[in-house]
């Protein structure tokens, strides 16, 4: 395992490099953020001096030589809207974020296992064929439409939810979380629902798949011909070994709830880090822009890693597999 886990951690610094140099890069050749910044009555000894203060006078390789140095020492430069460093502009919004992707993964997994699990024992029954027709509605319906549905619905004709905000919020190790206050948890349950239909959907289906190619496989013809009850075959054998492609798709799909959760955030006006790069965008606010994609793959490389992990503890043969190569 130490030597699966080195290897994955070897690979991930290498990506981290690569990416990098591609977003610092690929941000440079977008936009002037000096024309954002300075009036169009500056002359050119202005502009100047603005340039100047915000490193732009030098070449786009020893900007990116300074910001690789700087980022060792965790700084990612100084925003040119608010004048502050980026990383804790962006540190302070992360946890509104982190929230609602996690109350959004943990809604697709407790409703969505179960109803796939359900789909794929008893496929002829109804109730498994309005649950994989409702699955369909989850992938085909746009996000912010399902939003602007819940918020007319929820918040203005039946008055039983809160249409945008966080909430009171309980402070636990000096971070601000909802989840803990009735009030929060109110403002929290329809952002973290609309997040989570896309991924229940996608569970659901999943789940379904694994289970009904589980079923037939001899390991569970053998477990029920030992007269194992219907809820361990279930719950040990079958489980563990549909999980391995839910576990992959939900650690990727978790990564993607963080770096997408815009749309929702927007329709929402929920605090977060998807409402900061957006105004970022607009602004050219490039350190911003630079170290928000950089904590997004810092991120997803994070969650791969752990994947990799859950995935060979969940299947050996991979671990077996990857020390042997």
């Amino acid at each position: 395992m130490t030597v699966f886990i080195i290897r994955r951690i070897l690979q991930s610094v290498v990506v981290l490099f690569v990416m990098s140099f591609l977003v610092f890069s690929s941000v440079n050749l977008v936009g002037d953020p000096v024309e954002m910044m300075v009036s169009d009555e500056a002359d050119q000894a202005e502009r100047d001096r603005v340039i100047k203060s915000m490193g732009l006078d030098k070449p786009w390789y020893t900007q990116y030589g300074l910001f690789v140095v700087n980022a060792f020492k965790g700084d990612l430069g100084n925003s040119f809207v608010y004048g502050e460093p980026a990383l804790q502009i962006i540190v302070a919004r992360m946890p509104a974020t982190f929230e609602l992707a996690l109350v959004s993964l943990f809604m697709s997994v407790v409703i969505g296992i179960p109803l796939g699990v359900w789909a794929g024992l008893f496929p002829d029954k109804i109730s498994s064929k309005i649950v994989m027709s409702g699955s369909i509605l989850g992938f085909s319906l746009p996000t912010f439409w399902v939003g602007l549905m819940m918020i007319m619905v929820f918040a203005v004709m039946l008055g039983w939810l809160p249409s945008t905000g966080r909430g009171d919020t309980v402070e636990i190790l000096g971070i601000d979380v909802s989840f803990l206050s009735a009030d929060g948890l109110s403002h929290l349950f329809l952002p973290a629902l609309n997040l989570a239909l896309f991924n229940t959907s996608l569970v659901i289906r999943l789940t379904r798949a694994g289970v009904r190619e589980a079923v037939h496989q001899d390991y569970i013809k053998f477990a029920r011909a030992k007269g194992l009850s219907n809820t361990r075959v279930i719950m040990v054998h079958l489980m563990k070994n549909i999980m391995i492609p839910v576990v992959t798709v939900l650690g990727l799909e978790f990564g993607g709830l963080i770096a997408f959760s815009v749309v929702t955030e927007t329709v929402f006006a929920w605090p977060g880090m998807g409402k900061l790069i957006i105004d970022s965008i607009q602004s050219l606010d490039r350190p911003i822009i630079v170290a928000y994609l950089m904590i997004i793959v810092f991120v997803f490389v994070i969650i791969n890693l752990v994947v990799d992990v859950l995935y060979s503890i969940l299947d050996p043969r991979v671990r077996l597999q990857d020390v042997s190569s």
